[in-house]
Parts: structure tokens; C-alpha cells; sequence
């Protein structure tokens, strides 16, 4: 059974409102592994304070002396990775999308060593947009649900919440996860190409081991090479693509309404046609 490793380093999560903080904690499982594990409790928002304590450890492995391998994502709470955004943080906070959630999203998707999610239990919404900016996910093979929600609680997906579902996902996976709002467990989230397999830590490493992924960051072009894989959501984590996608949502939304205005003069008479 594998284990979390030697200690590497802990930087806290400070209070945040409602939320009571915790710790972001990077051990080494493995030469050249760490397992960087997030611990806010009750369910991992992804807040301005757990978001920017995720970059500083990052940075840390990055740029702290450690030798270039894989970063492996996970929480120290058996029943979540992560619920996502506490909404009312999310919106009340000027710049948080572009300033703190993009910039997070950006940072895992361009990271210039391999990176693993581990899904101990559910990823929801954010958190489970959070997991598809890694390279490679690994779920719990029985508890746990994998879901992007936004449908039932009326919020629509921004294009830079929504575009790396595109690029990594077959075309039916995108449909039911987005218009069904489908909870994959472990088992159909390997099926349907969201996770690359179940299981927990072993799983990991396993995964690791096979494709040599502690060797691919060596060459140091592995970032650049993902920017230009994943280029679409690159450019919409910007804070100009941000704000060019904003003024596209602004138009979208106004012309809804026209619509929904012009189709409400024409209901008389068609309601009349139709002998309502």
C-alpha cells in the first residue's frame, strides 16, 4: 500500500469568511513525486485563499529546488476533492474569476511537469473543472461522484469553465455532463474518458510508473507544449481573453432578451392561429 511520503512543506489556508481554512500540504511519495493535498474543511472551496495557497505551494515545487517530476492533486478530505466555488465569495470578489480561479486553472493547465488529480470523493462543478486542467485523473473506484451541476442551480458556464471539457472530451461525455448534469461514478468516468482510471494513491503511482512520467519534465518544454496543446483555453484564462469572452456574454444575454420582448408581441397572434 502506498503512503503519502516524506514531508515536504505546509502553507496554510487562512479564514475566509464562513470557511475555517486549513492547510495545503506537499509530501514525497515517491522520488520526484508530490502529492500536494488540500485540507479545508468542510468540502474544498475553491476561495481566494485555498486558490492562492494551491499557486504558492506550486510555485514552491517549481522553483524551490526540487527536482522537476509529477505533481499529484488531492484532498485530505475522504468525501470531497472539491465542491467547486462558494458563489457568493465567487461573485461578491472583484477579479476573482480572471484574478484568482483562471489564474489557477491556467497555472495547472501549463504546468511544466505531468500532473495527476486523485479523486477520494466527489468533484463537483469547479472542483471537478479544477481536476481537468491535470494531465491525468484517477478517481475512487466507489464512493465519489464526478458532475458539473451548474444546470440545476441556474448558473451558465463562462467559455473558459466550459472549453476544456470541449478539448478533452469525446462529444456525448461534453452533452450529458453539461445539458444532463450526469453524476459519473468512478467506473462510467473511465468509461466515458473523464478519469484515465480508479483508484486511490497505488493507482497513482502505478500510473506514473507506467508512463515514465517523472522523466517528461526534464527536457523543460513540457509547459510549452501544453500551452499549445490546450491554445483555445489558454486564451480564454487571460484576463484578455476573459474580458473579450465578457463583452460576447453581454451581446449573447441582450440579444436573448430582444428575443424573448419580440416573442412575447407575437404570442396574441399566434395564440390566435392555434385557437388557444
Amino acid at each position: 500500500m502506498a503512503t503519502s511520503g516524506k514531508l515536504l512543506f505546509t502553507l496554510p489556508i487562512p479564514p475566509l469568511n464562513q470557511h475555517p481554512g486549513g492547510t495545503v500540504t506537499v509530501t514525497e511519495p515517491a522520488p520526484a513525486v508530490y502529492l500536494l493535498t488540500i485540507t479545508s474543511p468542510p468540502d474544498n472551496r475553491l476561495t481566494t485563499a485555498t486558490c492562492t495557497a494551491i499557486l504558492d505551494a506550486l510555485d514552491l515545487i517549481e522553483f524551490g529546488g526540487y527536482t522537476p517530476g509529477v505533481v499529484i492533486t488531492t484532498s485530505g478530505l475522504p468525501k470531497f476533492f472539491s465542491n467547486g466555488l462558494d458563489l457568493e465569495h465567487a461573485l461578491g470578489t472583484e477579479g476573482f474569476l480572471p484574478g484568482v480561479l483562471y489564474k489557477l486553472f491556467n497555472r495547472y493547465l501549463t504546468y511544466p511537469m505531468p500532473t495527476i488529480a486523485l479523486l477520494p470523493g466527489h468533484a463537483f462543478a469547479g472542483g471537478l473543472m479544477l481536476a481537468m486542467h491535470h494531465d491525468y485523473r484517477v478517481m475512487n473506484p466507489t464512493k465519489g461522484f464526478a458532475c458539473v451541476n451548474e444546470l440545476e442551480f441556474g448558473v451558465p458556464l463562462k467559455a473558459a469553465m466550459s472549453s476544456i471539457f470541449r478539448l478533452k472530451l469525446p462529444a456525448v461525455t461534453y452533452r450529458d455532463l453539461v445539458l444532463e448534469a450526469k453524476r459519473f461514478s468512478g467506473e462510467e468516468a473511465v468509461r466515458c474518458g473523464l478519469v484515465d482510471r480508479v483508484g486511490g494513491l497505488e493507482e497513482a503511482l502505478g500510473l506514473i510508473k507506467e508512463r515514465k512520467l517523472t522523466n517528461k519534465a526534464k527536457t523543460g518544454i513540457y509547459g510549452l507544449l501544453k500551452a499549445e496543446m490546450y491554445r483555445e483555453s489558454v486564451g480564454f484564462l487571460t484576463k484578455a481573453g476573459y474580458d473579450k469572452e465578457e463583452e460576447k456574454d453581454r451581446l449573447m444575454i441582450e440579444g436573448e432578451d430582444r428575443r424573448r420582448e419580440e416573442a412575447e408581441g407575437r404570442l396574441k397572434g399566434i395564440k390566435e392561429k392555434a385557437k388557444l
